[in-house]
């Protein structure tokens, strides 16, 4: 827990806000570590699923295109997931994944600004750029996940997360090379 907790802050995912009024939220299958793990990510995707989606109305790259399409498929599905995962977790797990959604991520803020601010010739560049970064930080959620998580759905689900958003950072970055 200490690590994910730890890969949060350092993603600025954790808020410093006041600690919780009520203790871990009772799940059944999932611990307190992979309730907050799907907050986190919940959060970051829908960062991620408006970054692809502005990034589709700027790129013009025919692969980086292709590649942001895939990216908001595969994330779209997943965000379904969590969210139904966090239903199922109880009331305090959704109220809490709604707060973290709300409550807005500086690098994500700025990212966005940056790219809707790039002049037509750098557009691709600044986004592999933006997305690069903001998928290192999904997938370095998910390797803590994998470690410090208790549920297998969501470990299984943290694995896969981790090897495509490393995928997807090494795609963009072969992207902005060329």
């Amino acid at each position: 827990m200490v690590v994910l907790v730890a890969q949060l802050a350092t993603a600025g995912c954790v808020a410093a806000a006041d600690p919780p009024a009520r203790p871990p939220l009772p799940v059944a299958s999932a611990s307190s570590v992979d309730v907050l793990f799907l907050t986190m990510m919940v959060a970051h995707t829908g960062q991620t699923l408006e970054l692809t989606r502005l990034g589709l109305t700027r790129a013009t790259d025919p692969e980086l295109r292709r590649l942001l399409a895939a990216i908001e498929v595969t994330e779209t599905d997943e965000l379904a997931t969590m969210r139904g995962w966090l239903r199922d977790a109880g009331p305090e797990a959704v109220a809490a994944a709604a707060r973290h959604d709300h409550s807005g991520h500086s690098d994500a803020v700025a990212g966005l600004a940056w790219l809707r601010a790039a002049p037509a010739g750098q557009v691709d560049a600044v986004l592999a750029d933006v997305l690069g970064a903001h998928q290192r930080t999904a997938a370095g959620l998910a390797r803590a996940q994998v470690t410090a998580g208790t549920s297998d759905r969501v470990r299984e689900l943290a694995g896969r997360i981790e090897r495509s958003r490393t995928a997807e950072v090494a795609l963009l970055a072969k992207l902005a090379a060329h």
